[in-house]
């Protein structure tokens, strides 16, 4: 005898259907592929940047390093591309780039209209303004008249115009394609101040000839998570890029790092099992390896070996962990437990 299918049967066959049509689209072109097409920015320290050789650093690279590192066991499967402000929503949507790692800020917008997924917050950073000393301001509550140098394309222009507008100030903006072309313009003088994320003022800064000339005023104006994207339509490939973020924070939490990750497969601890794929089979969720956590994390490093060596006390930059800090500590990095 045929039974009819309750509504909740339907459901669950229908989902499943949509799931299996749609699942892992990204994951299996990036696996004949060979590598993973990271969209990164156009040079900015401690965050993506080229060395001599055009060897990539920074926090947003090392984040595609961990992608790779899950889905080929080898984080250096990663083929970096830099691109501007303006070029970088574009080359996701097109699918010139498998993930944006790009110090972008998550915003309502781009999250809908823009046809991205954030996949979560690798820095928490907020915009300010940089200013030679000389000129003696010593708030952005005495930037009444002053000429503005901002990258175009970004949320900063926004932020700006909102920031004179509440405070009854008048400027003048000049915007640039490129970060390093508005740092210049403000050392030729053709600005008065540059806006930015403070992170990325901090990073322009070290690369002005007098950079001790300069300083970062205290006003943080905006909120500014950065994080990585990928594109609407493959939630399998946004679960791996999400997660592999996540493990290198809950990795940070439960003391396991690059370097005594063999050492901690040993351990007791329920949650340090399951991260290091010794017990349950969280790699056949993801359709990775068991022991892909492990992979990423032996790698790459936790976050805390992310930050430091990028951004904070092992780099130029010296960046204070601050809001980054782990939510434990005061901060706001929390990430969802492996289970």
């Amino acid at each position: 005898m045929n039974r009819p299918k309750t509504f909740a049967t339907v459901a669950v066959l229908l989902l499943t259907a949509a799931g299996t049509a749609h699942a892992g689209a990204t994951l299996n072109a990036i696996k004949e592929r060979g590598f993973i097409k990271c969209g990164i920015s156009d040079g900015l320290p401690g965050f993506s940047y080229a060395d001599e050789k055009g060897n990539y650093s920074g926090i947003d690279a090392d984040v595609c390093r961990g992608i790779a590192a899950a889905v080929f066991g080898d984080s250096s499967k990663v083929k970096f591309t830099p691109l501007t402000a303006k070029e970088r929503f574009t080359a996701l949507q097109s699918g010139e780039i498998d993930v944006l790692s790009r110090n972008t800020t998550w915003t309502s917008s781009r999250d809908s209209a823009q046809g991205m997924n954030f996949a979560g917050v690798t820095y928490y950073d907020g915009q300010g303004f940089l200013i030679n000393k000389k000129l003696g301001v010593k708030s952005a509550k005495q930037l009444d008249g002053a000429t503005v140098c901002v990258q175009a394309g970004t949320t900063t222009e926004l932020n700006l115009s909102d920031y004179f507008r509440n405070n009854k100030m008048k400027f003048t903006p000049i915007t640039y394609d490129k970060s390093d072309e508005s740092a210049k313009s403000l050392e030729a003088g053709r600005c008065d101040v540059l806006t930015s994320d403070q992170s990325q003022l901090y990073a322009q800064r070290i690369k002005l000839a007098k950079p001790d000339e300069y300083v970062v005023l205290p006003e943080v104006i905006s909120k500014e998570p950065l994080g990585p994207a990928v594109r609407h339509g493959d939630d399998d490939w946004l679960d791996i890029v999400k997660w592999t973020l996540f493990v290198m924070v809950d990795a940070e939490e439960l003391g396991v790092h690059s370097k005594n990750v063999e050492e901690m497969k040993k351990s007791t601890n329920p949650d340090v099992k399951r991260l290091l794929g010794i017990e349950g089979d969280k790699g056949k969720d993801f359709g990775l390896a068991n022991d892909w956590m492990a992979t990423v994390i032996k790698q790459v490093g936790n976050y805390s070996e992310i930050f430091e060596r990028n951004v904070g006390k092992d780099s130029p930059l010296k960046i204070e962990r601050g809001l980054n800090a782990l939510w434990s500590q005061g901060g706001l990095q929390y990430a969802p437990p492996v289970r």
